[in-house]
């Protein structure tokens, strides 16, 4: 009932489901086979708790789908429970939507189940797999066998407090952790490579693929290391490209596995004064406009980006505290400029920071059109690091312009990455600090708005031959 059972389980039943070798029968590589081996001894005590720390692009998510279902069909517990617990549920559908695309592959199995949109059940045995929220009233009341928390690094240490739990009513249940290092050590995940790294507990599995500390960030025997999928399905000019267009800190954190700081320069020293072209005329160009406002001594920006295949972000006007303890943004002034604005440009769409502008943002609404003015939230997370990464992309690459604004080049050069499961993020190097970034934050929303209607125009102009 061991390993063994395991592997030829996979070998049998499951094929890959999609990627590299799709659709192919799935085959553990012997680096698998030895984290199998641990988990499924055949002798002996399995583990009750785990940790695998490993770098992105390494199979997590396909080893993770066929533990769940070896554990729904093959582990021999009758009424199994195997639980997919994550921050959100798109991150747990990725190893639910596997599981449940190996099992579609296999006539056999899919006979003796039933699917539904959140979990898989089987009638005979009275088992199933289903996706679980990572919250603690979530995870009451599970009896699970095996319980697999993917990208442990976002979840709190109360919620894995209840995954332990939960994991304990059964002679065999396992609660593993799969997951790329935390951006902090202040953190539950932390916490547990620590007690994995003392080798003190048999009943706690702990694999760490990392690469050496102080390794160069080029140093290729140094990925091998990291990455035991380098050269099979993870691919070293994908690598190799990535290096080019991400900060040391993700790098080393998301493809080399290794712990960093949460927060560094956003930007590469050097990469936006490269970016300068202080000569480009943007004048009856279409433009997106970005506003980020401030209600009083901060710093309000309205910044402009080039809609088409060489964008360039500009600055249309920048309100700042002159060191005057009472100043005020002039807010008829920043009206006035957007009115200049659009008289003066082709303007696409004006997106808006909301937060303490709403009235202004109404009354440019009605004057310039509902379907021009929208709000942008930059506060959320998941449609602001896209875009932020986006930014950074293009700049390093080299692929973006921009008009050599000082006051603009000062705000790039206070950012600071802060690194969230959704992507980096821009923030100020301290709460309340005096170092203004509200040009850099309206710069990333025009250039993601720009970019956005870019492509919109592109698919547009698409034609199809049959």
């Amino acid at each position: 009932m061991g390993w063994k059972r395991v592997d030829a389980f996979a070998k049998e039943y499951l094929l890959v489901p999609k990627g590299e070798g799709a659709k192919t029968p799935f085959r553990l590589r012997k680096w698998q086979l030895e984290i199998v081996k641990k988990l499924y001894p055949m002798r002996g005590q399995r583990p009750r708790q785990g940790l695998l720390s490993m770098p992105r692009g390494n199979g997590k998510t396909a080893l993770a789908a066929v533990l769940g279902v070896y554990g729904l069909f093959a582990d021999d517990v009758e009424s199994a429970q195997v639980l997919i617990v994550a921050s959100d549920e798109r991150q747990a559908g990725h190893v639910f939507k596997a599981a449940q695309r190996m099992i579609e592959l296999n006539p056999i199995l899919a006979e003796q189940c039933q699917m539904y949109q959140d979990r898989i059940v089987v009638p005979k045995t009275n088992s199933e797999l289903r996706t679980l929220p990572a919250t603690v009233d979530a995870l009451q009341g599970w009896d699970p066998s095996l319980m697999i928390v993917d990208e442990l690094h976002v979840v709190t240490e109360d919620v894995w407090n209840a995954v332990t739990s939960a994991a304990g009513k059964r002679r065999t249940s396992l609660a593993l952790a799969i997951s790329t290092p935390a951006d902090s050590p202040e953190s539950i995940m932390w916490r547990l490579v620590e007690h994995g790294r003392a080798q003190d507990d048999p009943a706690f599995f702990y694999r760490e693929f990392a690469a050496p500390e102080g390794c160069a960030l080029d140093d290729e025997s140094a990925w091998k290391i990291a990455n035991p999928a380098l050269g099979d399905f993870k691919f070293i000019d994908a690598m190799r490209a990535t290096l080019k267009t991400t900060r040391e800190p993700a790098f080393r954190r998301y493809q080399l596995g290794q712990w960093v700081g949460q927060a560094e320069s956003w930007l590469p020293w050097g990469a936006w004064d490269a970016c300068a072209d202080a000569t480009r005329d943007v004048d009856g160009e279409r433009v997106v406009l970005a506003f980020d406002g401030s209600a009083s001594g901060d710093s309000t920006a309205l910044v402009g980006c080039t809609v088409g295949e060489d964008p360039h972000v500009f600055v249309v006007d920048l309100w700042q505290n002159p060191g005057d303890r009472g100043w005020r943004v002039p807010r008829e002034q920043v009206d006035q400029a957007v009115q200049a604005a659009f008289d003066r440009w082709d303007v696409v769409e004006l997106a808006c920071d909301p937060w303490g502008w709403r009235s202004e943002i109404e009354a440019w609404a009605k004057r310039h059109g509902e379907k021009k003015v929208l709000e942008y939230n930059t506060a959320w997370a998941k449609r602001m690091a896209p875009a932020t990464d986006r930014l950074y992309q293009a700049t390093v690459q080299q692929s973006m312009t921009h008009d050599g604004d000082a006051r603009m080049a000062v705000h790039v050069a206070n950012c600071k990455a802060k690194s969230t499961p959704m992507g980096d993020l821009v923030v100020k190097d301290k709460r309340g600090s005096a170092r203004k970034i509200d040009a850099a934050v309206a710069g990333i929303v025009a250039f993601d708005r720009a970019a956005w209607h870019s492509n919109k125009s592109t698919r547009k102009r698409a034609v199809s031959f049959k």
